[in-house]
């Protein structure tokens, strides 16, 4: 075997893992600038260019590698002692984690691989360590003789964002206030006492977040300052003490955080202590390593498929058209596969739905689309799948499926969050969670639109319930642009023919939308629907739907407040 071809290519992925890191780095360090510019446009621009830079990279390393390694691409051996010196290449490196996770994608674009394989990839190496530094290196700590008030005049003097505050004095004292009734109250601050805020700035659409924790009744408390920049300058939103808002904040429907992470290992052990509701691999995702969030992800189901007995089988809801979906009922995950065949009415190919999950991955989730993770030749162990869904799947996706002896092998899946439907839960909630559960739906294709997305099928089983209650959009075959629709009035019948015709009588694009017909499918419980009618009265009316268009043709940005309006502090301040 050829020891210099072998350590050129541990020594080109190494490198070419060097190039995504740092132009993933500078991509983030422009964060700040278009936050303080108001470049909204900018800053979903850039978010963009950050998501495609790990495909991209993986591919032209791939090529690069062909040309190096020739005959020997599909030598297990040749792949084996490079992944052996690879790691000893990289052992120094602060974000190691994310190197072997990088090797891994090079390594299944080239190397024909049947699924995960330890020898040649890294699987459970994982890098759970960091290198340690005081907490003057990672915080601003402010003394508890400071007092209240100079604490939070220290904060806002600390993050200096270089603009001009609408009204800092007013921002301070609404801090104080905010502190002393949600913690003051029921904490006495003592000499232990400590603050400590986060030196990085998390940076999303149209805000700028604050992290940090205060050491108070013998715990650590963190919590949440989101600025906004609007038309008079720099504010503070709110502050955000309830652990459910927090975790919302960095949950799967929202798009990543642009954030500086030197150490990303660090940063997430940060994260994980103040927000524990979330695991590792959501941790990861949510600041923008959501290719290492995979590998998280998937070690994470190979322990857990150790320490569990359930079968797999399918998920309930009604079943699609176009998606067969199974889950595991222990772990809160669901898999979805593109079914070989699709039923009437719908006519599009694989490809074309896999297109629109591609969109969504780089898209704007506002925090009503779920985050997926895509993967090839996913192993489940064969005894772990309940016959019934055996069954089932050889009916409906058989194509993506292969066998051995002991594993049933899929070709390619999607995994995403569960939730219950909404069709479901509408079933069984009370008539008061009914009528915030179809608010929360109209809302939910609201900002979609906002942002952007025509759902298209817009049926309530398409939607998910989060364990906060909060109503997501998951079936994504037939979304579009929105500014690609043409949302019509329908036309009133004037003769008798035109009355009493068995179809429509004028014509109809395949892009035209009649949202005076939403009325007819869009909830089926009886009880709420008037209550849904008149709450989200606009969604029936097109010149509404228009008006939306009108102002993302001319560029203006939704932002996606990711907590309550009622805990804002000037909730009539638009970001």
């Amino acid at each position: 075997m050829n020891r210099a071809q072998i350590k050129l290519a541990a020594e080109r992925i190494a490198e070419c893992y060097h190039t995504y890191i740092t132009t993933f780095n500078e991509l983030t360090a422009l964060a700040p600038q278009h936050f303080i510019d108001k470049d909204w446009l900018g800053m979903q621009q850039n978010h963009k260019r950050r998501l495609r830079l790990y495909k991209d990279q993986v591919e032209a390393t791939k090529l690069l590698l062909q040309g190096l390694v020739k005959d020997s691409s599909q030598e297990r051996e040749f792949w084996k002692e490079t992944k052996s010196y690879y790691s000893w290449s990289i052992t120094e490196r602060k974000d190691k984690e994310l190197a072997e996770t990088f090797f891994n994608s090079v390594v299944r674009k080239i190397y024909t691989l049947q699924g995960i394989e330890n020898d040649l990839m890294f699987v459970f190496e994982g890098y759970d360590t960091c290198d340690f530094h005081s907490s003057e290196k990672l915080f601003f700590t402010y003394p508890p003789e400071w007092g209240l008030q100079k604490i939070i005049r220290s904060i806002l003097q600390d993050f200096d964002f270089g603009v001009t505050y609408m009204d800092k004095e007013a921002d301070i004292q609404l801090l104080v206030r905010a502190v002393r009734e949600v913690i003051l109250t029921r904490y006495q601050a003592t000499k232990d006492t400590i603050t400590q805020v986060w030196k990085n700035v998390f940076y999303r659409n149209k805000a700028a977040y604050l992290i940090g924790r205060t050491k108070v009744g013998g715990k650590w408390m963190p919590f949440i300052i989101p600025f906004l920049n609007g038309p008079k300058g720099i504010y503070v939103d709110t502050l955000i003490f309830d652990p459910l808002t927090m975790s919302s904040l960095f949950g799967f429907t929202r798009s990543y955080f642009m954030v500086e992470a030197p150490i990303p290992s660090q940063l997430v052990a940060f994260l994980n202590s103040v927000i524990s509701q979330k695991k590792i691999h959501e941790l990861y995702n949510s600041i923008g390593f959501n290719k290492h969030g995979k590998t998280e992800f998937y070690r994470d189901f190979l322990i857990h498929l150790e320490h569990s007995s359930d079968l797999l089988t399918e998920a309930e809801g009604i079943k699609g058209m176009v998606m067969e979906v199974f889950t595991l009922p222990s772990y809160n995950i669901v898999f979805k596969m593109v079914k070989d065949y699709f039923e009437p009415p719908k006519t599009m190919t694989r490809q074309e739905v896999r297109e629109k999950y591609k969109l969504v991955s780089v898209h704007d989730r506002v925090g009503r689309m779920a985050d997926t993770h895509e993967f090839e030749y996913f192993h489940f162990p064969i005894n772990r799948v309940a016959p019934s869904l055996l069954k089932t799947l050889k009916a409906t996706v058989n194509s993506m499926l292969s066998f051995t002896d002991t594993e049933i092998i899929i070709k390619h899946l999607y995994t995403e969050r569960r939730m219950i439907p909404l069709n479901i839960y509408l079933e069984i909630c009370t008539y008061e969670e009914a009528k915030i559960a179809v608010e929360e739906y109209g809302y939910s294709i609201l900002q979609l639109a906002q942002a952007n997305i025509f759902p298209g099928d817009m049926m309530t089983k398409n939607f998910g319930v989060t364990r906060q209650k909060r109503v997501v959009f998951y079936d994504y075959d037939e979304i579009e642009f929105l500014t690609d629709m043409n949302f019509r009035w329908k036309p009133k019948a004037e003769t008798y023919e035109q009355i009493y015709a068995s179809s429509p009588w004028y014509d109809i694009a395949p892009n035209d939308v009649f949202p005076e017909d939403f009325k007819r499918f869009m909830i089926g419980r009886e009880d709420v629907k008037p209550h849904f009618w008149e709450y989200h009265k606009n969604l029936f009316n097109p010149d509404y739907w228009k008006e939306i268009q009108g102002k993302i043709k001319k560029g203006e940005l939704l932002h996606a407040f990711p907590y309550p309006k009622e805990i804002r502090f000037r909730p009539e301040e638009e970001a």
